[in-house]
Order: C-alpha cells, then sequence, then structure tokens
C-alpha cells in the first residue's frame, strides 16, 4: 500500500510543483485583477461540474464495484460493466456540453452574480467559460480511466496527467501575443490540457488491458445497481461543490481581487490535499475495498489505519507553515509582476484561515472509505450534506465583516465536522476498528508540527532580513531558508518522538 501511496504522491508531488509554477506565471502576467477574476470564473464552472459528476462521485461508486465484479465474476464481465458505463457516460456529457455552450451567460450569472455589475468583466467570464468548459468533456474521460486504472492497481498514468495542465496553460500564455489577451490564451491552454490528458490515460489503460470501449447502452443488473450507489454519491460531491459555489457567488460580491485571494491561497492548501489527501485516499479506497470483497475485514482496518497514519504525518509540516507564516509564503511564491504586496496580505490571510481545517481534509477520504469500500454511499451523503449545511450557514455569517477570509473559514469548519460525524458513525456501526496506539500518534505527531510552526515563526523575520541584501528573489530565498529548518526541527522531533512512543510502526 504504501508503495503505491509514494507513487501516486511522487507523480501528483511533479503535478504540484507544475501547478506551482503555472500560478507563478499567472500570478505575474494576470495579478490578482479583473482578467484574473475573470479567468477563475472560467476555470471553475467546468471543475465544479467535473467534481460533481466525474473526479468525486464517479470514484465513490465505481471503484468498489468494479473490484466487487472483477473477483467475483471474472474479467470479462467487469470489462462489459466498465464499457457499458464508458458509453453512457461520454452520452452524458455530450448532452451536458450541447446545453451548456448557448446558456453560458444565464450559467456565468448563477455562478458569479457579482460580476453583472461590470459588463465588462461578466462579458470576459462568458467567453473564456465557453473556451474552457468542454474540459469538462475529455477529464470526466480521464477520471473514468483513472477509475478503472485505480482498481486494477495502476495509478501513475491517472496522478501523472494533470501536470498537462499546467504545462498548457504556460505555453498558451508564452504565446499569449496570439490571442485577444493573456486571460484568452490561458483559456485555450485549459481546453487543450484536456485533449493531452484523455490521449495519455487512453495510451495508459490500452496497456493495461482495460481500455473502454463504445458498445450499445444497456442497464443491466450490474449497471442499475452502480447507478444506486452513484446517486448518493453525486448529490454527496455535489454538497461539496455547493459551497464552492457559495464561495464564487459571494466573492463576486466583494470587492476586486477577492476571487484571486481565494484562487491562490486555495491552491497553496490544495498543494497537501493533492500530494497526500487524493493519493491516500485513492490507495485506500482500491486497497479495502479489495480486503473487504474477499471477507477480510482486519486486512480493511489495517489498511485504513495505516492511511490515517500517512496522512497525518505528512500533512502536519504543512499545517504548522501556512499557520507560522502564511504571508512569507504567498509573498515568496507569487508576489512578482502584477502580484503586489497587499494581493499577498490578502491571500496571506485566507490561507491561514484553509489551513485550520487542512487536518480535516485531508483525514475526510480515509473516513469515507470505511463506508465506500462496503458499497455504502449514503451514509457520506447525508453527512457531507449536513456538515455543508453548517459551512453555508457560518459563510452566511462571517463573509460580510470577514471577506473572503470569513469564506475560508467556514470552509474549515465545515470540513471537521463533516470528518468528525464519518468517523463516529463508523466507530458505532463497526466499521472502523483505530489502533490502540494511534492517539499517541496523533499526539506525537501534533507536538512535532507544533515545534517546527514556532522554529519557522521565530526564524522568518531574521531570515527577511539577513537575505535583502540577495539581488534575485530575496523572498524565496528567506522562504526557502525557513522551511529548511523547520523541516528538520519536524523530522528529528517526530521521528525521534514516535520511536520512543513505540508508534512508528505504524506507518509502515
Amino acid at each position: 500500500m504504501l508503495r503505491n501511496i509514494l507513487s501516486v504522491g511522487s507523480f501528483t508531488l511533479v503535478s504540484r510543483f507544475a501547478g506551482f509554477a503555472r500560478d507563478v506565471v499567472l500570478a505575474a502576467v494576470l495579478g490578482a485583477g479583473a482578467m484574473m477574476d475573470a479567468f477563475s470564473v472560467a476555470l471553475r464552472l467546468p471543475n465544479h461540474f467535473r467534481a460533481i459528476f466525474g473526479e468525486g462521485a464517479f470514484n465513490q461508486a465505481y471503484v468498489p464495484a468494479y473490484s466487487r465484479i472483477h473477483e467475483r465474476e471474472g474479467p470479462e464481465v467487469a470489462s462489459l460493466f466498465a464499457n457499458r458505463l464508458f458509453t453512457l457516460l461520454l452520452i452524458v456529457q455530450l448532452v451536458l456540453l450541447a446545453l451548456a455552450l448557448p446558456f453560458m451567460p444565464l450559467m456565468v450569472t448563477l455562478l458569479a452574480p457579482g460580476l453583472t455589475s461590470d459588463p465588462a468583466r461578466f462579458e470576459l467570464a462568458v467567453t473564456l467559460t465557453r473556451i474552457t468548459f468542454p474540459y469538462l468533456l475529455f477529464v470526466t474521460m480521464v477520471t473514468f480511466l483513472g477509475a478503472t486504472l485505480s482498481a486494477v492497481d495502476r495509478f501513475a498514468a491517472f496522478a501523472a496527467a494533470p501536470i498537462l495542465l499546467s504545462i498548457s496553460i504556460v505555453a498558451a500564455l508564452a504565446v499569449s501575443f496570439l490571442f485577444p489577451s493573456a486571460a484568452h490564451a490561458a483559456a485555450w491552454g485549459v481546453a487543450l490540457a484536456g485533449i493531452l490528458e484523455w490521449l495519455v490515460l487512453w495510451i495508459a489503460a490500452r496497456r493495461a488491458g482495460v481500455s473502454a470501449r463504445l458498445v450499445r447502452p444497456r442497464i443491466d443488473a450490474n449497471i442499475r445497481q452502480f447507478l444506486r450507489k452513484f446517486g448518493p454519491a453525486v448529490i454527496g460531491s455535489a454538497g461539496v461543490q455547493i459551497a464552492l459555489f457559495a464561495d464564487t457567488i459571494i466573492a463576486s460580491m466583494l470587492p476586486r481581487g477577492a476571487y484571486a485571494a481565494l484562487y491562490y491561497a486555495e491552491r497553496l492548501y490544495q498543494l497537501p490535499l493533492g500530494l497526500i489527501a487524493i493519493a491516500v485516499g485513492t490507495v485506500a479506497l482500491s486497497a479495502m475495498s479489495r480486503h473487504i470483497a474477499r471477507g477480510d475485514e482486519a486486512g480493511a482496518n489495517r489498511a485504513q489505519n495505516q492511511a490515517v497514519a500517512i496522512a497525518l504525518f505528512a500533512s502536519a509540516p504543512f499545517v504548522a507553515a501556512f499557520v507560522a507564516v502564511p504571508e512569507l509564503v504567498v509573498a515568496a511564491l507569487f508576489q512578482r509582476g502584477a502580484f503586489d504586496a497587499q494581493a499577498s496580505e490578502a491571500a496571506g490571510m485566507v490561507l491561514l484561515a484553509y489551513s485550520l481545517g487542512l487536518p480535516a481534509m485531508v483525514l475526510v477520504r480515509t473516513q469515507v472509505s470505511a463506508f465506500q469500500a462496503r458499497g455504502d454511499t449514503t451514509t457520506p451523503m447525508i453527512v457531507s450534506l449536513a456538515a455543508i449545511g453548517a459551512n453555508l450557514a457560518l459563510k452566511l455569517l462571517l463573509w460580510r465583516d470577514w471577506g473572503a477570509q470569513g469564506l475560508a473559514l467556514a470552509t474549515a469548519a465545515g470540513a471537521w465536522i463533516n470528518v468528525g460525524t464519518l468517523f463516529v458513525l463508523a466507530l458505532r456501526r463497526g466499521l472502523t476498528e483505530p489502533h490502540p496506539r494511534l492517539p499517541r500518534f496523533v499526539a506525537v505527531v501534533a507536538l512535532a508540527a507544533a515545534l517546527s510552526g514556532f522554529v519557522g515563526w521565530w526564524l522568518a523575520p531574521r531570515a527577511l532580513g539577513a537575505m535583502a541584501w540577495v539581488p534575485f528573489e530575496p523572498r524565496l530565498v528567506a522562504l526557502t531558508l525557513v522551511a529548511a529548518a523547520a523541516a528538520v526541527a519536524y523530522a528529528t522531533a517526530a521521528g525521534l518522538g514516535l520511536k520512543l512512543a513505540g508508534v512508528l510502526r505504524l506507518l509502515r
């Protein structure tokens, strides 16, 4: 399991570094003004639909179903199930695309009503979204092929595919003089990325012998069972996206730059989510589904405990950094070109708010897996909707006084409600069995993270002062020194603490 997590995590790390390079270029070229606001909306809309119908809901229902059919009925029946589902999914996506393009002004109005008061910004957002929306069609097919590969223990191609999005956007921005604006170039880069990602996954699936093909659509018993699980999963995923929709809607009514602050802060806290949570969650769901399909409940519990331990250990340093020195992180990475000190301060405060919920966001997939691996997508749906209800209530309460930071705080609170409720329900139903020494593990990791955060907080102003003479990127050099010192402090404290506490084996 750890090998697969490292495989996914390694490619995801490269993807996140590529994403960082992309965001640095976006910040320098588009800044935090009207063009960046319009592009953020254009990127969010297809991503919302992808998360609802593709990546989130589909994986939750599909991976356990495919694993069950493959184990119990054989690979030929599993292949037929996948082909029929692929055909249905493609039909749905084509219909959605055909409906969305002519009604794009209405969709943008619903997503970002505040933009209607600025006709130029609104028209730009509509144009850019029409360009980016076909990305949804291709990335949904990518998600399908990636889920099938995950079900047969092939994770690398799916983890590597997002790198192409960053490369495409940066390449398009490099030739932005060929487009009406740099924002138009970035939007076309998104559209191109969808095609490239699909090609990579299609080749990988063909080599693995699980590539999908078009067949006559037929709703057989396996498809009907999948759809019964898929419905609650869609609602659950939609609940998360409703909260993100709310962020977009409310941010459109805040002063210019709110979109940008949310976007850049979200990109930073998405680094540990993509690097750790998605990798751990993907591998844990696949491993637990196979154990349960074989009737091995003990193996499923071991897989979940290991996933929780790895997720906490790997994410704790990010929490420490984002709490201790959020403004330095944002300024060092993005403050150049059109992205000024005021934008760094705004995004830093949003990043701090997001980081308070980061442990819960990282852990939620490990808790959801306890239900999904057993074919229960209804319970996570209900819990997600309850958490989203609390999230939305807090957004409405906080946004006027706290602005974008209030939206991020509400997201953090909703994540804790979600993961806490899932854990309690799984424990009561006997679906999870935490290792007796797991609380001791959590305590050691938390203390080590607190120490590393203190080291970073104390060292940051001193490093900035000492590096002021550096002629090239002094803030980035200072952040590198602070991060190195804090990382050494965390690794030393956590390594010694876990060994002395006798809980190091939980990572193995």
